[in-house]
């Protein structure tokens, strides 16, 4: 295959109706940086495109919850989340949003290119509509079961469990979410895109071209949509919230989501050529360009059917060549939630982790969800830091700067004759560009990141092993042989970290000296080229002399600091808090019962009593069969307390009884009135007891 002479890399639009968290972040976003930093540094010509998505329906419930407009909430989002993508390195050449004037005009030329060609479907059909809030509801208005899995809380466009796309009317027993009513059917009018019409394309381009070199979950997903028939699909909604429809007929009606979004893409290129005073054209419409699309699982089959018939259909862009979609990240076994606040936040991760960003995306990387759903666990991310990018990499690399400090000045030694362990080493190093280039053009970017913790290990056992330390008191000359072989490790680390450790890369960079930015009124070192590329490294690492004899390095700092037990308690507490928050708000509270007389209510005898005996009930898992002085007399009370109390802890407990609740049978007991109970909000089930503990039994409560 021949190289092509640009790419153009996108990674799924956010929706601004909340900041990223984690699952965002190892889903896509490090992916895809860690792919454009690596082409970057072979050379290539890369557009890597992403923006806020701004039109959801997410939007609005959001908005209508805080009580503000749609806009305000994506202005307030879209500046939290952008500034997040920055502070984690993630190197987008244009971060956009949707509700630019350049993308409507971009959404809307396009779907009045599509409609001239009578491409769409003009359709009127009855769709889900809720008589309270007067209004047709759009896919994430409304929830129901899923007729695929049966999950009951499924939105109208899509399955979050079992991933099946359907329309809105394919759910049983859906219901609002702005009212909680039951939707009825209304006639409205809309255009639909008729995938079915694209079916033989879509077969040709995705199960014959795509079956090698596309993910199996991507390819597996496709496959079972076009097996399964494909029907038109809606691109239009009943909405206020987005871009107008810019055809007759389409007053009060918006593009849908899902047809304005991946347009995105091609305004957020648009807005970056014209910033940048290129044309924006050949990165979408040139057959050497090479475009690869970051999502995750839930967006394949968007990216995967929708968008390439739109492409197709328009007639003048190119279509994907891969779309490495990833699997979701769940955090702590859990699976992550916005609504539920079952998150780690990247703006809040840096005020409690400040400057270790390389930390987290390492973590991610390492354990990234990209063949199943992964677990996110703290203890993994702890020991992901302390065992191997301090006690690896950190190590090596402070071993190596404090040594050659310390024996030669900071001045890289000139090297004597190799040792067969020295020319082993560096044939070793030589191979892991290669070794890491394969597996970054493969999208799998756990496996790259692994075989560059293995070339850290590697200079880790070569220097530990040579004990540089010992061997200078009788042989000065290996030593400099051993330090200038450690040397070449550690620069080959600086730039092959780049991609997945871009601050750790920079930091290491100075420590070597080995910048290519202009600092202190002129280059730091003439020896070493501007712009250290992938290419050049591997000739310099080919030749033994990427860190050349002579070269002065700065004085060592640590690369990574130790995570201590307390940081990680503070977090695993912190998701402890939220859980019992989480299920206070999940308890049903039972509705108020109907209303009563006074009269009826002077009826309840109420008293305090003492429990004065207590026994399990035989062959009963709740009951306790309890002795209870009413003051008015001794009386058996048969309690369902059992699974909160033993027999021994209910003994001599003041308690509130009903005296005058007519006895009832419960096992061969008569029971002879109940004690009052009631639960916390985290389900403890505690008495309700007198405020006193010294008023008298028999006195009664009013």
């Amino acid at each position: 295959m021949n190289t092509p002479k640009r790419y153009t890399i996108t990674a799924a639009l956010p929706y601004t109706n909340g900041p990223i968290h984690i699952g965002h972040l190892a889903g896509v976003y490090v992916p895809a940086d860690i792919y454009s930093r690596y082409l970057r540094l072979q050379g290539h010509d890369v557009a890597f495109m992403c923006g806020s998505d701004e039109h959801g329906v997410p939007i609005t419930l959001k908005a209508k919850k805080e009580g503000v407009s749609p806009q305000d909430i994506v202005d307030k989002y879209h500046a939290i989340i952008k500034q997040s993508f920055v502070d984690f390195g993630i190197t987008f050449d244009n971060y956009s949003r949707t509700t630019a004037k350049i993308h409507h005009e971009t959404a809307s030329e396009f779907f009045k290119t599509l409609y001239d060609k009578g491409e769409f479907i003009e359709e009127v059909t009855e769709q889900l509509y809720d008589a309270e809030a007067n209004q047709f509801l759009a896919d994430r208005f409304i929830i129901g079961t899923c007729p695929k899995c049966g999950n009951e809380e499924s939105y109208g466009d899509q399955c979050e469990v079992c991933g099946t796309s359907h329309n809105a009317t394919d759910l049983i027993n859906p219901k609002s979410v702005i009212t909680g009513a039951t939707p009825t059917l209304k006639k409205t009018k809309h255009w639909f895109l008729p995938l079915d019409k694209h079916e033989d394309f879509l077969k040709e381009w995705i199960l014959k071209e795509h079956k090698k070199d596309w993910k199996p979950n991507v390819y597996g997903q496709c496959k079972s949509w076009i097996d399964d028939g494909l029907r038109p699909r809606a691109v239009t909604r009943d909405l206020d919230w987005g871009i107008p429809v810019p055809v007759e007929g389409g007053e009060g009606k918006v593009l849908y989501v899902w047809f304005d979004a991946p347009i995105g893409y091609i305004s957020a290129t648009k807005e970056w050529a014209e910033r940048e005073g290129k044309n924006w054209e050949p990165y979408w419409k040139d057959k050497d360009t090479k475009l690869v699309h970051f999502i995750g699982k839930d967006n394949i089959v968007f990216h995967c059917i929708i968008f390439p018939a739109m492409l197709k259909a328009e007639g003048s862009f190119i279509l994907p060549d891969n779309v490495p979609a990833n699997e979701f990240l769940n955090l702590e076994s859990n699976k992550l939630s916005t609504s539920k606040n079952w998150a780690v936040w990247l703006h809040e991760y840096l005020q409690e982790f400040p400057n270790q960003q390389d930390v987290l995306r390492y973590a991610l990387t390492a354990n990234a969800p990209e063949t199943k759903d992964n677990d996110f666990t703290w203890k993994d991310f702890q020991a992901r830091n302390n065992n191997e990018l301090v006690a690896i990499f950190g190590n090596f690399i402070n071993r190596v700067v404090v040594l050659t400090n310390k024996y030669y000045d900071g001045i890289v030694p000139k090297p004597n004759k190799f040792t067969e362990k020295d020319i082993t080493t560096l044939s070793l190093t030589r191979s892991y560009p290669k070794k890491i280039e394969n597996s970054i053009e493969r999208y799998r970017f756990r496996e790259a990141s692994q075989e560059l913790m293995n070339l850290a290990r590697l200079g880790n056992k070569y220097i530990a092993d040579e004990e540089p330390w010992k061997v200078i008191k009788e042989d000065e000359c290996r030593v400099q042989t051993i330090m200038y072989i450690a040397l070449q490790i550690a620069g080959c680390l600086a730039v092959l970290s780049e991609p997945f450790l871009p601050f750790t890369s920079d930091k290491l960079k100075k420590l070597l000296n080995i910048e290519d930015k202009s600092m202190e009124g002129g280059y730091v070192s003439d020896r070493y080229i501007k712009g250290i590329t992938w290419e050049n490294l591997v000739d310099r690492v080919v030749l033994d002399n990427f860190i050349i004899p002579n070269h002065k390095l700065r004085k060592a700092e640590l690369l990574f600091s130790k995570i201590e037990d307390s940081a990680i308690q503070a977090q695993l507490d912190k998701l402890e808090a939220t859980k019992k928050i989480n299920e206070a708000e999940e308890k049903i509270v039972e509705p108020q019962k109907d209303t009563i007389t006074f009269e009826d209510f002077t009826k309840l005898d109420i008293r305090v009593g003492t429990i004065i005996e207590a026994e399990k009930m035989p062959k009963a898992k709740k009951l306790l069969v309890l002795k209870v002085d009413t003051g008015i007399d001794v009386r058996t009370i048969v309690s369902g307390i059992a699974e909160s109390f033993t027999a021994d802890e209910v003994v001599g407990k003041k308690v509130t009884v009903l005296v005058n609740l007519a006895p009832r049978v419960l096992r061969g007991v008569e029971s002879e009135g109940m004690i009052l109970m009631t639960e916390t909000q985290d389900g403890k089930l505690v008495f309700v007891n007198p405020s006193d503990a010294n008023v008298a039994n028999g006195l009664h409560i009013s």
